[in-house]
């Protein structure tokens, strides 16, 4: 079906309407937008699907491992519950109220089985089912990483745009180097030059403990913003390298040079053409930092005490509580692949291919 714009051309002879729009086109444009909307829909359908079957073996895979490794350490719980009453009888009689007197496969398919349900289990120290401490833990770490992400993508998409949009000038080696020395500082570093810095030469915001959203949401904002600052350095210098190489080569294409020639703003071209193009490999480093992002926010929680995944796995592999360790994990594991499904969808729905050559203009806009 051709998709030629009439405003170049001008109206076909004996098929165009009194606006010069030809009549066939009119007739079929709504259809096969139609058309091309529903495949659209129905791809990212499948494509959906398809990660989400892809994960279940990555789940059980993990789930198997940790077990394993939790199953076959040194570690002995019941000695560490019991404590000097620790005699043969009662760890014998513990472990078997644990369920760790019965063979590893029962107990690992046992717990596959009560987790489809939603039922994680309940800490062999506590006592609480891991349902509600997870409640508790899951904000804490889902704040700092959503943060840290959103703090990368605002500053190293505009870092990245400023540095494209001004190439060869001293705005673009500036954000070239800033990028570089961001990219090699680990966050850990960071954390504690933050602490330094703003918890003891300015002492304006406090370097530990957490305060619930619902609460006090200046107070949230104040406990996780440095943990998060710490987080996003290297998530920003990627970003910004990476928008800035791609917008630089779609400033070349010759849909950009069309653009130009037609007279549209560089703003217009911008928005509309230069940056949803390249919008696909900037998407493509923001899904391998999403898995640093999750797991540099389990290590924050360690250095800003903050009561989080991190600590809880933590609490729970220093005492042998398998459950909460089974637990942090999952949840961890789980987080990561629903970031990763959600970005792939973002980018077959981009689709950049498609905004290339002539067809961007003659299928889109005519100014």
């Amino acid at each position: 079906m051709s998709t030629e714009p009439t405003t170049a051309r001008g109206p076909r002879t004996g098929a165009a309407t009194g606006h010069g729009t030809p009549a066939s086109a009119e007739a079929v444009s709504g259809p096969a937008i139609a058309s091309r909307a529903a495949a659209r829909a129905r791809g990212l359908g499948r494509l959906a699907v398809t990660a989400i079957v892809r994960a279940v073996p990555v789940l059980l895979l993990t789930a198997a491992v940790t077990f394993a490794l939790g199953a076959f350490a040194k570690q002995e719980p019941a000695d560490l519950l019991l404590g000097e009453a620790a005699t043969p009888e009662a760890l014998a009689e513990l472990n078997h109220e644990l369920g760790r007197d019965r063979p590893l496969v029962v107990q690992f398919g046992s717990w596959v089985w009560n987790a489809l349900q939603g039922d994680l289990g309940t800490s062999w120290f506590t006592g609480i089912p891991l349902t509600e401490t997870l409640a508790d833990r899951i904000p804490v770490s889902l704040s700092i990483a959503g943060l840290a992400l959103v703090i990368a993508v605002v500053v190293g998409g505009s870092a990245g745009i400023l540095a494209a949009t001004r190439r060869g000038g001293w705005i673009d080696a500036t954000v070239t180097v800033l990028a570089s020395t961001l990219a090699t500082l680990p966050p850990f570093v960071v954390s504690i030059l933050l602490i330094l810095l703003f918890g003891v030469a300015v002492p304006i915001l406090p370097t530990g403990g957490y305060v619930p959203f619902a609460q006090d949401p200046a107070g949230w904002l104040a406990c996780i913003i440095l943990p998060a600052i710490a987080l996003s350095l290297e998530a920003a210098a990627d970003i910004a390298r990476q928008l800035r190489t791609a917008l630089v080569a779609s400033f070349e294409e010759n849909f950009v040079l069309g653009a130009r020639l037609r007279g549209l703003s560089q703003r217009r071209i911008l928005a509309r053409y230069a940056l949803p193009h390249a919008a696909g490999p900037a998407l493509s480093v923001i899904g391998i930092q999403v898995p640093r992002l999750v797991g540099g926010a389990i290590i924050a929680e360690q250095i800003f005490s903050l009561p989080g995944l991190g600590l809880l796995a933590y609490e729970g592999a220093t005492q042998g509580d398998m459950p909460v360790v089974l637990a942090a994990v999952m949840v961890t594991v789980v987080v990561v692949l629903a970031s990763t499904v959600v970005l792939d969808l973002l980018l077959a729905a981009l689709h950049p291919q498609d905004r290339t050559g002539s067809r961007s203009l003659s299928t889109r806009e005519t100014p």
